[in-house]
């Protein structure tokens, strides 16, 4: 999946026939499926996130001879501008949560961190699109796949690592939802895993503060606080709280 700003311009002519660029931020578009212009597709495989370009297509990767009326008259050249925002590899991610439960279980644990790394990274987009519910589906998958048994102590470490950034997402997405109860689940859930964290410390702080249990509220934000002194967050929680 990519995120892209384009606007296409027939020759000569000042203002696109197509754009996206009024959205703050777009969203995630996959080649042959939301992008099925050949040209811009062959273009975007050819830039690297960040970059801003200009393609000018011949009809044959454009409209081809028919145009598309009435914006696109027939053998149109274009002009499209293009700025590649992000882009998320999700073939490997697609192809793995196609298989039955039994052929997961099978599946290298290397390539079973990369997809679970993928859904939190595409968790991650949609949080930043404010998409909180659509952010949870994505860390949720990247939780359920995370949930093997490891066959030594280094696997669990990775597994456990892969598993505390999970679910430190969720725990904040939660919150963002107004779901303490699951926010403090998820964030006892890091704990579990690393018990001087301080984020999952703030999260459960945060969600018990929400819950108006104050006493335990407070005892984790003093957790956090010992860890990580100087955080503005965690002291202005405090503030908050006295």
């Amino acid at each position: 999946g990519c995120a892209v700003k384009y606007s296409g311009y027939l020759e000569y002519a000042d203002e696109p026939f197509c754009t996206n660029c009024y959205r703050k931020i777009p969203r995630l578009m996959k080649l042959g499926k939301d992008i099925t212009l050949w040209g811009l597709e062959i273009g975007l495989l050819t830039m690297r996130k960040g970059e801003l370009a200009r393609f000018v297509f011949a009809p044959d990767y454009a409209y081809g001879k028919l145009g598309c009326p009435p914006l696109i008259p027939p053998n149109a050249t274009v002009l499209f501008e293009v700025e590649l925002l992000d882009f998320l590899d999700s073939a490997e991610s697609d192809g793995f949560f196609a298989l039955t439960a039994e052929q997961q279980g099978m599946f290298p644990l290397q390539k079973v961190l990369k997809v679970a790394d993928t859904e939190r990274e595409f968790g991650n987009y949609l949080f930043r699109q404010q998409r909180f519910m659509d952010a949870k589906d994505r860390y949720k998958r990247a939780y359920s796949i995370l949930r093997r048994s490891p066959s030594s102590e280094a696997e669990q470490c990775q597994i456990d690592a892969s598993k505390l950034l999970v679910l430190l997402n969720l725990s904040l997405t939660y919150l963002k939802l107004e779901r303490p109860a699951q926010a403090l689940t998820y964030g006892e859930k890091a704990l579990e895993i690393d018990q001087r964290n301080a984020k999952a410390l703030f999260r459960c702080g945060q969600a018990c503060l929400c819950m108006t249990e104050y006493e335990k509220a407070r005892d984790f934000l003093v957790r956090a606080q010992h860890i990580q002194p100087f955080n503005h967050d965690i002291n202005n929680e405090l503030k908050k709280l006295a």
